[in-house]
Parts: C-alpha cells; structure tokens; sequence
C-alpha cells in the first residue's frame, strides 16, 4: 500500500507541479505526518523532490526530471472502462485504481497534450443517477465485481418480494441503470438479471467457468429491457387529453408517451384530442392518470373511469 502511495505521489508532483502536504494528505487520507515521511522516503531513493517553505509552498519536483514508471497494471486497465464513472467505480471498489490510472496516464502525455486532458476532465462529469434520488446501496457489489472478472461461479441468497432463493450463477457481467446497479448471470444455461441490492449473501465459489462465445452484454441488456418495457403493458386505455396533459404523458413513461404520439386523433375544437395508451394494470393506471389532474379524460376501461373518479371524490372530501 505504501509503495503505491509513494508511486501516486510522485506521479501528482510531476502531472501538477508544486503540492502541499495538506492537499497529498486528504488525497490519499492519511496524515500529514505521514506524507513528510513519504517524502523522506522518496528523497532517500534519489528522487529530486524539495519543499518550498512559506505561504504558497509545497513539494516540488527538480525541474526537468521524469519519471519512466508509468505501465499500467491489470486491475487499473481495467478501470479505463469506468474512468467516467467515479462513483460507480469507488462502489465497485476501483477507487485507488482509477485514481493510479489516471495519474499514470496523465504522466505518460507529452507535455503538450497534458492541458487538454486537463480540459476534458474538468468539462465533462457523467452523474449516472436521476434526480431527487440517490444510489442504492451495493454492499456485495465490489466481491461480485472480482467474480465477474475472474470468472468465478457464485452462490447467492436473493430476496424476492414474497420470500428468499438460493441460485448458483456465472457472472456474466454488470449493468449500471439510473443509480441501479444489475448482475446479468448464466443459470441452468438460461441468461438472467439480478438486482444487486436484492442480493443479500453471497459466496465465491472458486469454481471457474467459461463464458459462452456468443455473449454480448450490451445487446443482450438492449434487447431484454425492451423486451421488459414492452411485456409491462397488458392493457389499453382510450383518453381525451388537455394540450397541457398530452405534454405531460412523458411522466408515465416513453414508451407511453411514444405509443399517444402515434395514436393520437387531430385536435378538437378546444384542443383536446383522443389517444389511446398502454397501461400495466387498471390499477397502476389509475396512479398514474390521477397526476394529471383535470387535463385528462378516461373513456375506456370503465373500470379504470370508475377508479379515477372515486380516487377523485375521496381527494376532495379529505381536502373539503
């Protein structure tokens, strides 16, 4: 741990220039005392490292002198594939790694080119998870992680809604989906998806298994969270919509909102106009329609009708 440390050190001194104690120590969360000892020790193995006394001093590398140690290893090559995604990374326990990366990387540009890669990093930050939410917790997901690289078989308790299964799995691979992290896994030589936050033991087998040849990550989530979307919808219902509640479909979801631009009959006198809309159930309907107040009219189900107006009479007499 202290050898890469002393490694990260000296990559900071010659990407960024002079550094404070203070700053290397919050970096790497250790001590200020500690970090005059690392310096000690990079200064005793020749390195040209000197510290600048006073307001605005730091260490400082001697002026002209580069260091060659700048190979990636395994892990931190494998970090490149989430060096957008800090946060998912620390999750999945790659936060040393991806920081030594980047670092290694940086020290491998000609000088030239480092302000750009400067640039890019403090312009672009990807922030996987929508708003008003936060990550869920993925306790599990850094051994899951190792798993899926190494392919390892493993033995999960996963929590369903009603009760807790045990399933033996080839971990495949990892999607993260709006803050949501999922393990897609062989099982019985039929392809799945877990939820890692619904995995609530796990143990590593050490067996090892071969990856089908024909697997592809991306095409299979593609294709399965269509496939998804699509099976969610059962059922249909007719409307009559507002301008203002047309534009709003897209809070029930896009392929809701797709499905009633297709549909959608020309406009009425006032602007209304007739759709018809897929829906999950009467019930999630009903939730759903409800948000939009008095810019929608069901006309078919008559069920979902019933339900709308009964949640509607319900509302105002708590708020009469």
């Amino acid at each position: 741990m202290r050898a890469s440390r002393l490694l990260s050190i000296l990559l900071m001194l010659q990407t960024r220039g002079r550094l404070t104690a203070e700053t290397l120590a919050e970096t790497f969360e250790v001590s200020v005392r500690t970090i005059y000892r690392d310096i000690e020790q990079l200064s005793a193995a020749n390195v040209p490292v000197y510290a600048d006394r006073g307001p605005g001093g730091g260490f400082q590398l001697l002026d002209g002198f580069r260091t060659k140690l700048t190979g990636l290893t395994e892990s931190e090559a494998e970090t490149l594939f989430v060096a957008g995604l800090p946060g998912p990374a620390s999750q999945m326990g790659l936060a040393d790694q991806l920081l030594s990366a980047q670092l290694k990387l940086t020290a491998a540009l000609p000088e030239r080119n480092r302000a750009g890669a400067r640039r890019i990093a403090q312009r672009f930050h990807l922030d996987p998870v929508d708003w008003f939410k936060s990550p869920e917790a993925a306790r599990l997901l850094p051994e899951i992680a190792r798993a899926v690289w190494s392919d390892s078989m493993i033995e999960i308790a996963y929590q369903r809604m009603d009760r807790r299964v045990t399933r033996w799995l080839k971990p495949l691979g990892l999607v993260l989906k709006a803050g949501t992290w999922y393990l897609v896994a062989e099982i019985s030589q039929q392809l799945r998806t877990y939820r890692i936050s619904n995995i609530v033991e796990l143990a590593v087998t050490g067996e090892r298994f071969t990856r089908p040849k024909e697997f592809d990550l991306v095409r299979f989530w593609t294709d399965s969270s269509r496939a998804y979307e699509v099976g969610l919808y059962r059922d249909k219902a007719l409307l009559r919509l507002s301008p203002r509640g047309f534009g709003r479909l897209e809070q029930m979801s896009a392929t809701v909102a797709e499905a009633a631009r297709e549909a959608a009959q020309p406009p009425e006198h006032d602007g209304w106009r007739r759709v018809e809309i897929p829906i999950e159930s009467v019930e999630q309907a009903a939730l759903d329609l409800f948000r939009l107040g008095t810019e929608v009219e069901v006309l078919k189900p008559r069920e979902l009708r019933r339900r709308l107006a009964a949640a509607a009479r319900a509302m105002a007499r708590l708020n009469a």
